[in-house]
């Protein structure tokens, strides 16, 4: 398993490749105010067989300042403007681009021999909003969504640039029942709203915070391995 870290014309990334050669890649999106090196550390944690050559691509977000956050800047892939009850109000023109840097991210493992029918899209927290909407509205078919304490940012933005590519692309989400930072009522609406769309979506939660337990990980490492082998 090799590690490095590449800065680019595209949003700097730590890539993380279980085998030579991959066939297969994941884009794995931080939270707010974290980096690609989040989730780097926990490939081993997944499981996944020797058999299966994956490239790991965890990008890190553009700084930017964050309303809700008295303005302080951070690492971010959208301004959250202001809380309504338990809804985060997005800055459209921020999430557009996010969508943007996934677009020049997966064109990227294109132009090296990965095709987007073995790319699966996943993100924490915010980052899992942007694998939300990227995933639900990319215009080719993709492998899968990951969809980890996370919820839609626009509802509008999905519904209004859904397209039929990835109508039944297999979604993985969970999200822990006591989340003080993303309420799981908003990772269970986004659930029941992408079910809704008609994508399988396999749901799991566990008495946790705003955080990822082993048992989940193992779980995203089996998903991983059904949608791309």
């Amino acid at each position: 398993m090799t590690a490095t870290t590449t800065p680019s014309p595209l949003l700097d990334t730590i890539e993380v490749e279980t085998g030579d050669n991959p066939t297969a890649a994941v884009i794995w999106m931080h939270g707010l105010g974290a980096d690609g090196s989040d989730f780097a550390g926990m490939v081993p944690e997944l499981g996944l067989p020797e058999s299966l050559a994956v490239r790991f691509v965890f990008p890190h977000a553009r700084f930017m300042p964050i309303t809700c956050n008295n303005g302080y800047t951070m690492r971010a892939w959208y301004d959250i403007l202001y809380f309504d009850e338990i809804n985060r109000h997005a800055d459209e023109a921020g999430i557009k681009q996010s969508l943007a840097d996934v677009d020049a991210l997966i064109k990227d493992q294109n132009a090296r021999g990965i095709p987007t029918e073995q790319i699966v899209l996943a993100g924490f927290s915010q980052g899992g909003a942007i694998a939300y909407t990227a995933g639900l509205t990319y215009p080719q078919r993709l492998a899968g969504i990951v969809a980890l304490s996370t919820y839609w940012p626009s509802p509008a933005l999905i519904e209004q640039n859904r397209g039929a590519a990835n109508q039944q692309t297999p979604v993985w989400a969970a999200h822990g029942t006591g989340d003080p930072v993303v309420p799981f009522a908003l990772g269970e609406r986004a659930k029941t709203a992408t079910e809704q769309l008609g994508n399988p979506v396999q749901w799991h939660h566990w008495p946790m915070q705003h955080s990822v337990c082993l048992p989940e990980i193992q779980g995203i490492g089996k998903f991983l391995q059904s949608v791309l082998a």
